[in-house]
């Protein structure tokens, strides 16, 4: 994969992709529904160490599934979401795809939360859907 760059609305939040993605995800959560102002959430999960980040983020300690923090960046500027970190998952970083320059080549493997998908929402095709977390 050639690397990939992003940035939050007004350009204050830089970053780069230096790796695949894990995963593309579109996430129907309350949570993801509420912070994207959308339906769901396309994400992109990642290794952190493929992440590279200038401008500094805000935090907003948010509460997963799991019951353990969710820490969600966000400019502090312009407020577009650009990436979350999980306790639950040391190591890795969830990517707002949105944010990025280019999205070509990139579509979700699957969709989770989809118990909380809006019903006239149609599945999106080839993905495999779980009602909750994989």
């Amino acid at each position: 994969m050639t690397e990939r760059s992003g940035k939050c609305l007004c350009g204050a939040i830089r970053y780069t992709l230096k790796g695949a993605p894990r995963a593309i995800t579109a996430c129907h959560c309350s949570h993801c529904q509420k912070q994207s102002g959308s339906v769901f959430s396309l994400n992109l999960v990642m290794r952190d160490t493929d992440f590279e980040v200038t401008g500094e983020t805000r935090v907003f300690v948010d509460t997963g599934d799991s019951g353990d923090p969710v820490m969600r960046h966000f400019c502090g500027t312009c407020g577009a979401p650009i990436y979350a970190t999980i306790a639950a998952a040391p190591g890795k970083i969830v990517l707002k795809a949105g944010t990025l320059d280019d999205l070509a080549g990139l579509r979700p493997q699957t969709e989770i939360y989809t118990e909380h998908a809006v019903a006239w929402l149609e599945p999106i095709a080839g993905t495999k859907r779980y009602p909750r977390h994989i």
